[in-house]
């Protein structure tokens, strides 16, 4: 395992749409096994998409810190949103801004977990926002294209 380093706004990666995952094999489980640390240990957030490490996989994870522990997501779908709520945001890949952004309450999920099984899953509260933030990136897009406000720059 190793940490990536982090790729950050004005870099043209962030902006692109994320390919799918052919096959889950042993570069793929490296690769998450990067995130997590990535995330864990050098950056202290809740959840990572690939392209922020520079990789166009549609892959994230998210351990929001509900005990329900770390959740990779491998070429994710989203098959249900309902409500709505703000929350404030920042992103790893945006550091210094931070802002309200409105989201789905409740989303049911498709993906692939580390070991190429798909499930479904049902999140809500932090954890959905998380999910739709890290979906977001698998498209190009960043918190900040969603903002409804935007909060101080944070030095």
């Amino acid at each position: 395992m190793a940490l990536r380093e982090i790729v950050t706004v004005g870099d043209d990666i962030l902006r692109k749409r994320s390919r799918e995952v052919a096959v889950v094999d042993d570069r793929i489980r490296m690769l998450l096994d990067d995130m997590e640390d990535t995330m864990r240990l050098d950056n202290r957030g809740v959840g990572l998409a690939a392209v922020q490490v520079g990789v166009l996989k549609r892959i994230f994870i998210c351990d929001v810190g509900d005990g329900t522990g770390l959740h990779t997501f491998i070429n994710p779908e989203i098959l249900e949103k309902k409500g709505t709520v703000l929350s404030e945001e920042g992103c790893l890949s945006v550091p210094g801004k931070s802002g309200m952004v409105e989201r789905p309450e409740f989303v049911r999920i498709r993906a692939l977990d580390r070991h190429g099984d798909p499930f479904e899953m049902k999140a809500e509260g932090y954890l959905a926002i998380c999910i739709c933030h890290e979906y977001d990136h698998l498209d190009g897009i960043l918190f900040t294209d969603k903002l409804v406000e935007e909060n101080k720059t944070v030095e």
